[in-house]
């Protein structure tokens, strides 16, 4: 029997259960080839049968999915108590999937036998074996998920044992032990994988950790560490509850930290795949859940290798790998320089040489900014996702200042309901400005004043630069500063424009919501003139 490592991600299945998460027959079929692109070994599609989107998606699978380095797997539950396994309609569902691979389910803490499923630990036993022998007889790979195995393990070790056993026996390929409360401890599940390896013989063993205790990745690690050769998993750590191992950091883990091959390389003459792009999968993963990317995720999230502190800043100017677990580019990653109050003068000029300044040479002007990025967040500016708004305050500081594209005269903003209670208020807002010589007044309608304000502006600008036309505001944030103050706290602005290419953001802060949102249009409109190379006109 071959020990080959198994990666086997169930985020179509179990991921699928997260609160939030609804994918639909196309969502899994567009997810399936990133996962298999990825290079896991294994993609369970859901439970055919049991939810007739699955059983919907596995016909489609069939006919359209052509998978390079996975094998699809169809999930279900061992025979009903007191049946057989071949009159069972749920079991011969996971058949009529059609794929090579078969997951079953079942318990093997003795208190779910008797509670949940209302039979006997002898019955128990005896669905595992008849399943198992009925897909392998029909020439199906059987996987067997050994649910609630370390809770039942804890309580009666001898009765979780055999389950495991009857399952090998039966001619299971693998027995997964599962902590499916995801209460357990490295430690602990180490000692448990340990115990139990001295008495499967070559029976293989699989890991499947959710994450109420925090532990996921860790149990997982321990678990093959103490022998397991298959883990399971989700892209994202997607899961209910607090979600599944994330199998990214698992992976990258395994392949960085442990020299372990676990995702199929690219295949010769096959672009992508693998660790590599792994940042990039996870993110189109993102979009199709419509579950935004949480920046702080190990590996692939967006601050993983962001850098803050201005000591951290000054070493990896020396030497990048000074404060950085591994290299990014690993995963498809990059680092990133954040500029804030805390930043020194090796974090700005880092920032810099990233938006093309070189600042080496330049010590009075290097002064300058560090000085001029200080004072501004001391009044509430942020800088580090704002990358638009600090690349024009370096223009400001070394090329002469920035592009001047027009001359603000005035703008103002009207708010008005008509009608009763219950009519839609109607902004209006007026903008006056000077640009290509001429002095423009443009009026500009909107669901609110700042969505007016936009519009507004855009219209005025884009009779002298058209260039903007394709300019749209695609992202907006609000952050009040010093709340205590009410009504006349401090107010900071955050938007991201896009011209259908690239996007960018800047950040204004005003006394009140429409005089910060005021700057950081203005500041949008400027930089994104800028880099499509136009003029002042």
């Amino acid at each position: 029997m071959s020990t080959t490592f198994h990666v086997y991600d169930t985020t179509l299945r179990d991921g699928a259960q997260q609160e939030g998460i609804n994918l639909s027959v196309a969502d899994k079929m567009a997810i399936a080839p990133l996962l298999d692109e990825l290079g896991v070994g294994f993609i369970e599609g859901g439970w055919p049968g049991a939810v007739p989107k699955d059983t919907e998606f596995f016909k489609l699978a069939a006919k359209e999915l052509d998978l390079r380095n996975a094998e699809l797997c169809a999930f279900g539950a061992t025979r009903k108590a007191g049946a057989r396994a071949a009159d069972d309609l749920q079991v011969r569902a996971l058949l009529d999937a059609e794929t090579p691979v078969v997951t079953l389910v079942a318990k093997s803490d003795i208190r779910h036998v008797e509670r949940a499923l209302r039979t006997t630990g002898e019955e128990n036993r005896a669905m595992i074996t008849d399943t198992v022998r009925f897909l392998t007889d029909a020439g199906r790979r059987v996987f067997l998920d050994a649910e609630h195995f370390f809770d039942g393990y804890r309580f009666d070790a001898a009765y979780t044992r055999s389950c495991v056993l009857a399952a090998l026996e039966a001619g299971a390929e693998v027995v997964v032990l599962c902590d499916t409360n995801g209460g357990m401890l490295p430690d602990w599940v180490t000692r448990i994988v340990t115990e139990l390896r001295s008495e499967t013989g070559d029976g293989l063993l699989g890991i499947h950790a959710h994450n109420d205790s925090g532990c996921a990745v860790a149990n997982s690690l321990a678990a093959i560490n103490a022998g397991c050769v298959h883990v399971q998993g989700t892209v994202n750590g997607y899961g209910e509850r607090t979600g599944n191992a994330d199998l990214l950091s698992v992976v990258a883990n395994l392949e960085l930290k442990l020299a372990r091959p676990a995702l199929a390389a690219p295949a010769d003459g096959q672009p992508g795949g693998g660790l590599a792009e792994m940042t990039r999968i996870a993110h189109a993963i993102s979009e199709i859940t419509n579950i935004s990317p949480f920046a702080r995720q190990p590996y692939v999230g967006a601050s993983a290798f962001a850098h803050k502190a201005g000591l951290h800043a000054s070493a990896i100017k020396v030497d990048p790998d000074m404060y950085q677990h591994t290299d990014p580019s690993a995963v498809g990653n990059d680092m990133r320089m954040l500029v804030s109050d805390m930043a020194g003068r090796a974090s700005i000029e880092l920032k810099g040489r990233a938006l093309g300044f070189d600042l080496s040479g330049q010590p009075e002007a290097l002064a300058r900014i560090t000085n001029r990025v200080k004072d501004a967040e001391a009044v509430g500016y942020t800088y580090e996702a704002a990358d638009a708004s600090f690349e024009l305050l370096l223009l400001d500081e070394t090329n002469g200042g920035r592009p001047r594209y027009f001359t603000t005269e005035s703008w103002r903003t009207i708010v008005e309901r008509p009608g009763g209670r219950g009519t839609p208020a109607v902004a209006e807002a007026t903008v006056k400005l000077v640009a290509g010589g001429d002095r423009i007044v443009s009026t500009g309608e909107g669901n609110g004043p700042v969505n007016a304000l936009d519009h507004a502006l855009r219209q005025a600008l884009v009779q002298v630069y058209p260039e903007l036309e394709d300019f749209e505001l695609i992202d907006y944030k609000v952050r009040i500063l010093d709340a205590q103050h009410g009504t006349d706290a401090t107010t900071r602005v955050l938007i991201e424009t896009s011209d259908g290419q690239t996007s960018w953001s800047t950040v204004g802060v005003g006394p009140n919501l429409i005089e910060a949102s005021w700057e950081a249009l203005t500041e949008s409109a400027v930089w994104g003139l800028h880099h499509r190379g136009v003029r002042p006109r």
